[in-house]
């Protein structure tokens, strides 16, 4: 996960694509933000996927078959170019307001255009707002960028399993099913672009 901006859940995300992917395989969550947030979350509980920090990632990574790393917000040149080199595919998550899609465009301007990337359209508000719509009309359609077809909604599922240290479905909020069916979606798409 990537991205210019905080607040866009880049540790949301990291965190339960890495307790999807762990379902097919064994999978290592790096935290690779300053804030540690990804191992705050799971010092507060458990989450099923391993986890390290940046310094642990380069000894250990070889053991896994797959690896997410949550990066810190506007990373320097030097570790934009250090993911790029690493990465199978950059996931670029964005929520659909115009800050956020400001420094994303920032972001897309700063990664070679060769890279593999897609964007996520991320804490998308529930209906009848078509924030997450125009956002990915915009995104797609005009600027022609690299989509995800699934948006994550927002939920307050996800601040209850963070609070508790697990994944959503473990959460016990009324919408952690229905949460956890957008990582699903999202999972299966990550998979399918790795193939």
């Amino acid at each position: 996960m990537i991205g210019f901006k905080g607040g866009i859940g880049k540790t949301s995300t990291a965190v339960h694509l890495a307790c999807y992917l762990n379902q097919k395989g064994e999978t290592l969550l790096v935290d690779g933000d300053p804030n540690r947030s990804a191992s705050s979350w799971a010092e507060r509980g458990k989450l099923p996927c391993n986890l390290c920090d940046e310094t642990e990632a380069a000894s250990i990574a070889s053991k896994y078959k797959h690896i997410i790393i949550d990066t810190k917000a506007r990373p320097e040149v030097e570790d934009l170019e250090g993911l790029i080199n690493a990465c199978d595919l950059m996931i670029l998550p964005t929520t659909p307001d115009a800050l956020a899609l400001d420094a994303l465009m920032l972001m897309v301007k700063a990664i070679p255009p060769n890279t593999n990337y897609k964007i996520l359209l991320n804490i998308i508000p529930p209906k009848p707002s078509r924030a997450g719509d125009e956002a990915m009309e915009f995104l797609k359609d005009q600027m022609k960028l690299p989509m995800f077809s699934t948006m994550i909604r927002r939920y307050s599922a996800y601040q209850r399993a963070s609070l508790r240290g697990v994944p959503v479905y473990e959460s016990g909020d009324a919408k952690a099913k229905i949460a956890w069916a957008d990582y699903q979606k999202l999972g299966a798409e990550v998979l399918k672009v790795m193939k």
